[in-house]
């Protein structure tokens, strides 16, 4: 039932030699020639019998003593396999180990397997009973731990983030305990409406490790559970083992919902808290963890809102200056500014190509004039008024010599024309 080296090569060792003892006991048997039951009994009883004087480890599950009873009856379990052995001892044998055995305790007994062929029963006399030296649990702790995290169970990145909000936490603690208290009030304090999924489970003890393993499980399997937080108070190596049992490091390391250990105190340290996704220190650093305070995050809440707010109003009073620092600028105090200029502008080209205008006609009507009086007074017809008189002859040409005598000749003068005839 140990989990030492030394015992796997006992298993070993004790596996080869039965079987080559059980092929040496082997009966022929059929349908039609079966063997009596008590032939049977006295097969188990000789093989059993066969095993002598052992040395048996285990966690006291259960003692019954009766006053003034000779004999004292404990249930020896291992915790590992949930496995449970009879084992029946002389009460001055159990009064002798120190200090007293009690329910929880890893002991060390030495005594010899019995079969009690009538009843079918299997049980140990035990001849000796020792404790557990608290250096050995420490060593197997340790090879454990080594084994584990060879494994990779205790590395950083297989661990699971808490939620920020968990809806529903779900808890396991021992019934009535201190540690469940300080779980839920610290977290009803820090964010009232949280809801609980309570476990209420041994914490100490023979059946301590499988309690706890099974609550988890079934926390695990619900949906509405977020986070699981696995709580007790502080105690001794010896209390504390059950959360250092192989098999529920597995089944937290198996787990899909975060696990937060909440094992005694800051001194206290079993290996739930290297496999768990969060450790903390004490139940109530557990609530700090995993629920954020409603009072903290509403002042973060208002302070960030009164930072937006101001952050908001130095904008807008920025813009605001920026604006009023535009519309000071002429183009937008008077937007008409630019055009009026430039009308301006236009009205002044407009005058100017107007005078222009005036002044060019002006002078070509000086300059026509002008040229009027000069065609007036150099044309035939200023030399008519002045008494002259053009003479033409019948052709129409000038006369520019005399012409004899009879030719007809047509005569203009200012006032009209009349012909005559040339004489002698």
């Amino acid at each position: 039932m140990g989990t030492s080296p030394w015992y796997g090569a006992w298993d070993d060792r004790a596996s080869l030699v039965g079987l080559a003892y059980a092929r040496s006991m082997a009966i022929d048997t059929s349908a039609e020639h079966p063997a009596p039951v008590r032939t049977v009994a006295q097969l188990v009883n000789q093989w059993i019998d066969r095993l002598g004087w052992i040395w048996v480890e285990g966690q006291v599950a259960q003692l019954s003593r009766r006053p003034g009873a000779t004999m004292a009856f404990i249930t020896l379990r291992d915790t590992a396999a949930d496995l449970s052995l009879p084992i029946t001892c002389k009460t001055a044998v159990l009064a002798s180990a120190s200090p007293a055995i009690t329910e929880g305790d890893r002991i060390i007994v030495f005594a010899k397997p019995t079969f009690f062929a009538p009843r079918g029963s299997f049980s140990l006399a035990a001849r000796e009973i020792r404790h557990v030296g608290l250096g050995e649990l420490l060593a197997r702790l340790e090879r454990l731990k080594s084994a584990l995290a060879a494994e990779g169970l205790f590395a950083t990145e297989r661990k699971k983030v808490l939620p920020f909000l968990p809806r529903k936490i779900g808890l396991v603690c021992g019934r009535a305990s201190a540690a469940e208290h300080d779980v839920v009030e610290n977290v009803k304090r820090r964010w009232p409406t949280i809801e609980f999924e309570t476990r209420e489970v041994p914490v100490q003890g023979a059946s301590a490790a499988a309690a706890v393993t099974a609550a988890i499980a079934e926390l695990d399997r619900m949906a509405g559970v977020d986070v699981i937080v696995v709580t007790r108070g502080g105690g001794s190596v010896e209390d504390l083992l059950p959360f250092s049992e192989e098999t529920m490091l597995r089944a937290v390391a198996s787990c899909a919902t975060p696990i937060v250990s909440a094992i005694g105190h800051e001194q206290d340290s079993p290996l739930l808290d290297l496999v768990a996704d969060v450790r903390a220190s004490t139940p109530t650093d557990a609530a700090r963890q995993i629920v954020p305070s409603f009072a903290d995050e509403l002042a973060t809440v208002t302070h960030g809102r009164r930072r937006i707010q101001e952050l908001l109003r130095t904008r807008f009073e920025a813009e605001a200056a920026n604006l009023s620092t535009l519309r000071q600028r002429p183009v937008l105090a008077r937007p008409t500014s630019l055009i009026d200029n430039h009308a301006e502008v236009v009205d002044g080209l407009r005058h100017r190509s107007w005078r222009a205008t005036d002044n060019f006609l002006q002078r070509a009507h000086e300059g026509l004039a002008h040229t009027r009086a000069r065609v007036v007074a150099l044309s035939p017809q200023a030399t008519l008024d002045r008494g002259y008189a053009v003479v033409q002859l019948a052709d129409m040409n000038v006369v520019r010599a005399p012409v004899p005598a009879g030719e007809p000749l047509h005569i203009r003068v200012a006032k009209g024309a009349f012909d005559a005839v040339a004489s002698g």
